[in-house]
């Protein structure tokens, strides 16, 4: 057999397999090791050692090195604390092996367990030496090393540098960190540079990538460092947080590419215990559209607050199979007992959501459950309104019929004043829960109505299906070019954990008819996010200055229905503070239920009939802003017309 592939072939072993190797390398080794002893003892190679005796040495060292852990350092890793470790399985079974002598009344010269803890000690420290030898020249390619720089020379740096300095892929050069007195000094064999003295370097340095190790400090911190490092001609990576380091050891496998939340996301505020838990702690909670972002990182933070029951509502399969598979895996993590009930439907089925409320005794809803994407709901008109209008009209309604608690609409900043059909769906929805919420406490078709409506509006979530990030970023990795619709474009960001948890919040806070408004922090210009993304990438912007640069950005102008920025109020006057700081309520214009039955009934008899003109008209017509940007683009109104506009 090749020796290169059987070497690559022991290194692509799991970590409990490689454990065994070694176990059962040493497991032989014991008795060899003893009657090596024994040689040098008596100058002679005509020994006779009871089997059992040898076969119980074997044992007792492989216990004692399995008893302090010795195993679980990696052969290419020595430190002081697996010198310590084996120091100490060295000194018990020194001790052992007098103990067994005497129980077993096996005769041995008191010289032999001493040679025989000095043997193995070698043993086990060479045998290790070696190995990573073997597998390092046989693994290492004739490839160029990455040349990299480790910002940050604290235990995460050191411990990273270490890593890097055996690896076969990288090449660490020095340590970049803010701590004067580290100035001037060498850690490890490397020294420690100021930043502006380390810029200096650089270029002579032939630097190709600098790592941030700075796993505990604040985002905003880290944001400035990556803005500060933007203006090198190297690529950025960073070791993840505190929180999701899983243990104090940091590898190779924890490097990571910059994270864009890392530059549009905020420190979190520490959430309300009593919000977070109001709606679901000991509840049936139902989310519709589970396997959406949004959805589903609702259902993430759902279980995690101990509801009875937690049933997934989707109508795609395999978007129920992922999220359901996701969530039991992390009550298996987190020893959560949470009756997990995956549901395919449609909110368009009033009857199956009066079923599902009904036999799963739900108490809260989050309906999420939506199509959002502005250009696809542009060119599907009469299915946005069926799902986006009529789906959320269906599930409030189930909802006031099974006597639900509480519902929460997760609404968008794209229904203020909407310039497009998505916008405006989602508008009218929040007419619909605002006209339900007024029915609160009266008598309909012989049920007592005692569900709070409220609904919660923001921006563009980080990382989501349809996100321009994710198409970035795929884009660069093609070669560009990035394609932007307009220079002038603006969005708000929020990362999708903090929306989900806000959202939660949010509806604990709702009296009923709520319009709750997040927070978002500043606007971000999308054609600023591009360049962003590029030169994290470790790219440069190719245009008019730059002839020679990687990736060019090209302007495709606006999407139908698309606007040059969103607003997150109707009106700017009666808002208020909330018991959040990231949370508002805002008043907002109504709908009386009568006048929404007459506008609902028409709009039904017009999806009924096809007819697309007809829904345009009562869409712009209804109370809800709505002015849009271009004609109507339904493909198959278009198609109808002979006026094909796709969307390229």
């Amino acid at each position: 057999m090749n020796m290169h592939y059987l070497i690559t072939s022991l290194t692509l072993l799991s970590k409990t397999n490689k454990k065994i190797f070694l176990l059962v390398l040493d497991f032989i080794a014991c008795p060899i090791l003893l009657w090596q002893c024994y040689m040098l003892r008596y100058w002679s190679i005509e020994i006779s050692v009871n089997l059992p005796f040898l076969l119980g040495i074997s044992l007792l060292t492989v216990g004692s090195l399995l008893l302090f852990g010795v195993y679980d350092f990696i052969i290419r890793s020595f430190s002081e604390t697996l010198i310590l470790r084996l120091g100490l399985a060295t000194i018990i079974t020194v001790l052992n092996l007098y103990l067994v002598t005497f129980i077993a009344e096996e005769m041995l010269p008191r010289s032999i367990p001493l040679m025989y803890g000095f043997l193995m000690f070698t043993w086990i420290w060479l045998s290790r030496g070696i190995i990573r030898f073997i597998v390092k020249a046989h693994l290492t390619t004739k490839a160029p090393k990455i040349r990299i720089v480790v910002y940050g020379a604290g235990a995460s740096g050191q411990q990273i540098i270490s890593a890097l300095q055996r690896s076969c892929e990288y090449l660490p050069l020095f340590f970049i960190d803010d701590n004067k007195q580290l100035w001037g000094r060498t850690l490890g064999g490397f020294k420690v540079y100021s930043f502006e003295t380390a810029m200096t370097l650089l270029k002579d340095y032939r630097v190709d990538e600098i790592l941030i190790a700075l796993p505990s400090v604040s985002r905003e911190r880290r944001r400035e460092l990556i803005k500060k490092l933007n203006k090198t001609p190297c690529k950025i990576k960073e070791l993840p947080s505190l929180q999701q380091l899983v243990d104090g050891e940091v590898g190779l496998s924890d490097i990571q590419e910059i994270a864009i939340e890392d530059l549009l996301g905020r420190d979190p505020v520490p959430p309300i215990t009593a919000l977070l838990n109001k709606n679901i702690q000991h509840k049936s909670v139902m989310v519709t559209g589970a396997g959406g972002s949004i959805g589903s990182e609702l259902c993430r933070q759902i279980l995690l607050n101990h509801p009875t029951k937690l049933v997934l509502f989707d109508v795609s399969e395999y978007a129920l199979y992922s999220i359901h598979l996701e969530l039991l895996h992390i009550q298996q993590e987190k020893g959560t007992h949470v009756e997990i009930i995956p549901l395919l439907g449609s909110v368009q089925n009033l009857k199956l959501l009066i079923k599902v409320m009904q036999t799963f005794e739900v108490n809260t809803v989050y309906h999420a459950a939506a199509y959002k994407h502005v250009p696809l709901v542009e060119y599907n008109v009469i299915q946005a309104v069926y799902n986006n209008i009529f789906g959320t009209y269906n599930a409030a309604k189930a909802a006031m019929r099974c006597q639900v608690d509480a519902f929460v609409l997760i609404s968008t900043d794209k229904a203020v004043r909407p310039t497009n059909v998505m916008g405006t769906t989602k508008r009218v929805a929040e007419l619909c829960l605002q006209a339900c919420a007024d029915t609160y406490g009266k008598t309909l078709d012989g049920v007592v109505h005692k569900t709070l409506f409220c609904m919660v509006r923001f921006g563009n979530v980080l990382g989501s299906s349809g996100s321009v990030i994710p198409l970035f970023k795929q884009q660069i990795k093609e070669g560009g070019p990035i394609t932007v619709t307009d220079e002038r474009i603006i969005r708000y960001f929020m990362t999708i954990p903090e929306a989900a948890q806000l959202v939660i919040q949010a509806g604990a806070m709702a009296k009923g008819g709520d319009v709750f408004i997040l927070d978002m922090g500043e606007p971000v210009k999308i054609l600023e996010l591009a360049k962003k993304l590029i030169l994290l990438s470790g790219l440069s912007i190719k245009n008019e200055n730059n002839p020679n640069g990687d990736i060019e950005i090209k302007f495709t102008g606006l999407r139908p229905g698309e606007k040059l920025y969103e607003e997150l109020l109707i009106g700017g006057e009666n808002v208020r503070k909330t018991l959040h700081p990231r949370i508002l309520t805002a008043q907002e214009t109504c709908l009386p239920f009568s006048e929404l039955s007459l506008l609902l009934d028409e709009l039904e008899r017009a999806c009924k009939k096809s007819d697309y003109q007809k829904i345009h008209d009562i869409l712009r017509n209804a109370p809800t802003g709505y002015q849009p940007v271009t004609e109507l683009a339904d493909l198959i109104y278009t198609q109808q017309n002979n006026h094909i506009h796709l969307w390229g």
